[in-house]
């Protein structure tokens, strides 16, 4: 059966679903959706079960829109919006998205604006005939959500002409004859960095994840057979946004994919924000680009957002559903449900099995599980980690010591997820009064990476979002922390007399802000450097923390010689990487047991040691291959 027919037969299950008091316009085919559109929106815009139904039905995610001719003008739709919700909601922006049909309102009280039960919401859509939506106004405004909104909403044409070639392309006849699942390792396999693996069936080519190494700038081996032409992939799966699983992504797109990207909301803006970053620092340190701004637009224009739990086809056999990974903001455990009922395979990216200061435990249950593909990036069997309280303790005492004789104190971090818990452990320390009250300066992308936190509270924990919300509240809005904008202003934190703690990236002191503080504090040993994250194998962060006395970084074009006398601690504990005994313990508790686990993201040693103790204690089959082995799952 060819892609039209199958979007025919589609169309009279619809219409045969569909009450006959409910009129149906046009029945169009998006990505994964199906999308019906109505001169009556009104008739479904109060009836939830509808399309609930027809998703049932269907076994396709759905999405009813009111017809384009039925749509008002925007001005005065706006004003009617405006004039129907109380002046207390707080609006504060209201924008329109015709291709959709969509009127989005922002608003700090959202509950005002959906009413009682839903209410006024049902009343507004009624009144309008758009397809209203409400969200919450972020505490503190990110730009980089404001970009990455307005630029799809500037070009939907093409992505509208990209969303049907998805769905023409997962609509494709299949083939006949034995179905078979592979996977292919592609990096970080026995190493931390440059993440990629390709799930392969007899029907499709799934990549997931595309890193860059933070230490080499090494890439995946995009010179295999089987990923050439890269316009063979039928989809790219981000688990999420740090650079050594999405930083090579960008150059697909330069080297001729035209396919669709699956991730969460978080982390389509979080890998724009980095990547546009890694080119900005590559182009400072006269770095190798492997892409350009015009690549990340293009993947942005390319990605189709998934919510945790929600289903979807992403190619002719293949489904894939996000689970939460724990690890940082919008992170992701990838489960694919192979044919008709063939395989399920989950690749957990990073992921953290432990209740943290931002996020709940990564997700242990799944409807079906033959192959784990997970981290190993602490796990080895001395990799335990403190307590989240423990770490607080040790953070406490190191910041005391080092504050009270004047010195001044580096913190490199991971803008996305370090950042954020670093922040909330001191801004609770000098709260309580267990911290002096010292200046704390954040620079690089630490501020813009806190506002998208605060742009999707739905994917932090319950406890966090509530603090966020509520006035005064707000941790990351504490005045003790000051956001450094400008190069004088570093310049002028680098050189005062008084004692500071700056938390800047990058994380690994491969670039960024991080090094310029530390060209400054290097030779003084009254200053302190705290590593609260992984430092990969051959990374500078890595060289500095083993204790080298002296080393040679450059600037601007010239190498320079630095004594380091400034004291080095790391404080563990803050990581988002499970421990070794997280690791078991999430082995253990995974409901239902898969029969193989394959171990990646891991040095050599500590795959091989997570893979052994796994099969002594559970009996499960484990395998930690090297780059380029591929193993059949099924």
């Amino acid at each position: 059966m060819n892609a039209e027919r199958l979007f025919d037969n589609l169309r009279e299950e619809v219409r045969r679903l569909v009450p006959s008091d409910k009129d149906i316009s046009a029945i169009e085919f998006e990505g994964p959706l199906v999308v019906i559109y109505t001169k009556e929106y009104e008739k479904f815009s109060g009836n939830d079960n509808i399309a609930r139904m027809l998703a049932q039905g269907l076994r396709r995610r759905v999405d009813i829109r009111p017809d384009p001719s039925t749509l008002g003008d925007t001005k005065l739709v706006e004003e009617k919006i405006r004039s129907m919700i109380p002046e207390d909601a707080g609006i504060t922006d209201i924008y329109f998205v015709d291709e959709t049909g969509e009127a989005i309102i922002e608003a700090i009280n959202p509950g005002t604006v959906i009413g009682k039960e839903g209410q006024l919401l049902n009343e507004i859509k009624g009144g309008t005939g758009w397809n209203v939506k409400v969200v919450r106004a972020p505490p503190i405004p990110s730009k980089t959500v404001s970009d990455v909104r307005g630029y799809l909403r500037v070009n939907l044409d093409e992505r509208s002409e990209m969303l049907k070639r998805v769905a023409r392309s997962i609509a494709r006849p299949t083939l006949d004859g034995e179905q078979w699942v592979r996977m292919t390792s592609m990096g970080g396999f026995r190493q931390v960095g440059r993440s990629a693996a390709l799930l392969s069936t007899r029907e499709s080519k799934i990549l997931i994840d595309c890193g860059l190494d933070p230490g080499s700038d090494a890439t995946p081996y995009f010179g295999i057979p089987e990923v050439q032409p890269l316009d063979s992939i039928d989809a790219v799966v981000l688990t999420h946004a740090h650079l050594d699983h999405c930083g090579t992504l960008p150059a697909l797109f330069k080297y001729g994919y035209e396919g669709p990207v699956y991730c969460t909301p978080p982390t389509r803006d979080l890998m724009a924000l980095l990547q546009l970053d890694n080119i900005k620092l590559g182009f400072g340190e006269a770095k190798k680009q492997y892409y350009e701004a015009q690549h990340v637009r293009k993947e942005i224009l390319h990605t189709i957002p998934l919510k945790y739990n929600e289903t979807t086809d992403i190619s002719p056999d293949v489904r894939l559903t996000f689970h939460n990974a724990g690890h940082i903001l919008g992170s992701a455990i990838a489960h694919f449900h192979i044919g008709d009922g063939l395989h399920n395979v989950a690749f957990t990216g990073d992921t953290k099995f432990e209740k943290s200061w931002l996020f709940n435990p990564a997700n242990n249950r799944f409807p079906r599980l033959e192959t784990l593909v997970i981290e190993s990036t602490y796990g080895g069997h001395n990799d335990m980690q403190p307590t989240r309280a423990d770490a607080s303790k040790a953070m406490r005492d190191l910041l005391v010591q080092a504050t009270e004789h004047g010195g001044k104190v580096l913190i490199p971090v991971f803008a996305v997820g370090r950042s954020q818990e670093v922040m909330l452990v001191i801004e609770e320390l000098m709260r309580t009064g267990r911290l002096p009250n010292v200046p704390v300066y954040l620079d690089g992308m630490i501020w813009e990476a806190t506002a998208i936190h605060t742009a999707y509270p739905e994917y932090l924990n319950s406890q966090l979002r509530t603090q966020i919300f509520q006035q005064n509240e707000n941790p990351f809005l504490s005045p003790i922390f000051h956001r450094v904008e400008t190069a004088a202003m570093r310049e002028e934190i680098c050189h005062s007399p008084d004692p500071c703690i700056v938390l800047a990236t990058s994380g690994m002191m491969s670039g960024g802000p991080v090094l310029e503080y530390f060209r400054e504090w290097a030779d003084d040993n009254r200053n302190w450097l705290l590593f609260v994250g992984y430092q990969s194998e051959g990374s500078i962060g890595r060289t500095i923390q083993r204790g080298r006395s002296e080393i040679s970084l450059n600037h601007r074009g010239k190498t320079i010689d630095l004594q380091i006398k400034m004291n080095r601690e790391t404080v563990d504990g803050f990581s988002g990487h499970s421990d070794r005994k997280q690791m078991m313990k999430y082995i253990g508790s995974l409901e239902p047991k898969p029969d193989k686990i394959i171990i990646g993201h891991g040095e050599d040693r500590k795959c091989t040691d997570l893979a052994s103790s796994i099969y002594k204690k559970y009996g499960i089959e484990t395998k930690a291959p090297q780059n380029l082995e591929t193993i059949r799952l099924k």
